[in-house]
């Protein structure tokens, strides 16, 4: 894999001078950083499976600049997903949807879906018109860790794999896009995101299905069972939960709301939202499970958050960051 002298900036022209010569970007969205690469282009897909040691079996999302350019990556288009997409798009809500020829395998993993969304950040909306070509972009992490939400987060994990990152400030949302597919009728959640089940259920006026059950072989991004994980051990519940040797040592609480009164001697304490405001909470999880990660603690402790709204986003991304085999 090249080496690269890695390179903060601001500069849409230097992103699409990169993409153009199939290498990689960083680029900022509404949800997370993604790590993006000429979708239509195996070599530039290939880089992006190394630069973040993804497995290949773990598909990418293609970003696309509007609803016209749809047409030539998808065979077919729901009347449900049309109005989700009048609601929400541009913006964190993802569709998969039957692929058309131009699609390489390489991006769906081999499925005869791919999952297209239209990201809302205006730099990468305006890199997106300067290529002429959709960018395939998972999180710009290294596979498993937590999905960065600012530029430096990104240098942090990929310096020297890639050549640019396009700094847009921090994300304004926090967390990955949700994801819906489609089967006949039925509307499906994928992935838990920035779209919550009730925002699309009111759109559409009838129940959709969920389905965001782990799997060792994921039809859609991030439903691995093991994702988005610190290095420090995190476990979700309650301070009884956590295996006896922990309880001595030090510990760092992930927050929400009121802070926690415990019995026991906190280390670290990090409040998503202290005000318990879930879209706030979504805003700042990853940095916090960053910073948590990095305090010094021996073991990182969550409560789940209530199940509603951008509160199952949340539980989901600290679920899978808590799994252990």
């Amino acid at each position: 894999m090249d080496v690269f002298e890695t390179e903060i900036g601001t500069q849409v022209s230097e992103a699409a001078l990169w993409l153009m010569q199939q290498q990689l970007v960083a680029i900022p969205t509404e949800t997370v950083y993604g790590l993006a690469g000429n979708a239509l282009s195996p070599e530039a897909v290939l880089r992006i499976f190394e630069a973040k040691m993804r497995p290949r079996f773990n598909p990418l999302i293609m970003h696309l600049p509007d609803r016209a350019a749809l047409n030539q990556y998808v065979t077919e288009l729901p009347n449900t997903a049309r109005r989700l997409m009048d609601a929400f798009c541009p913006g964190p809500l993802t569709f998969l949807l039957p692929k058309s020829g131009l699609v390489p395998d390489l991006v769906t993993s081999g499925s005869p879906k791919v999952a297209v969304r239209f990201p809302a950040h205006p730099l990468t909306r305006a890199l997106l018109r300067q290529v002429p070509f959709p960018l395939a972009a998972p999180s710009a992490n290294l596979f498993g860790y937590v999905s960065p939400v600012t530029a430096q987060h990104v240098y942090e994990g990929l310096k020297g794999r890639i050549p640019y990152i396009l700094d847009g400030g921090p994300c304004s949302i926090g967390v990955e896009s949700t994801i819906v597919d489609f089967e006949g009728a039925e509307v499906i959640i994928r992935r838990h995101g920035g779209v919550s089940v009730e925002a699309i259920e009111a759109v559409l006026g009838q129940p959709v299905q969920v389905r965001t059950h782990a799997t060792d072989h994921p039809v859609a991004p991030g439903q691995l069972k093991s994702h988005y994980a610190t290095h420090t051990p995190l476990y979700l519940g309650a301070i009884q939960d956590l295996p006896l040797p922990y309880q001595q040592q030090k510990i760092a609480l992930l927050e929400f709301g009121k802070p926690w009164q415990t019995a026991f001697q906190v280390y670290a304490r990090f409040n998503l939202s202290p005000a318990g405001n879930l879209h706030e909470a979504a805003r700042n999880l990853f940095a916090s499970m960053r910073a948590a990660d990095h305090c010094g603690a021996d073991v990182i402790l969550a409560h789940p958050l209530p199940a509603q709204g951008l509160g199952l986003a949340i539980n989901d991304r600290l679920r899978r960051a808590a799994y252990r085999e």
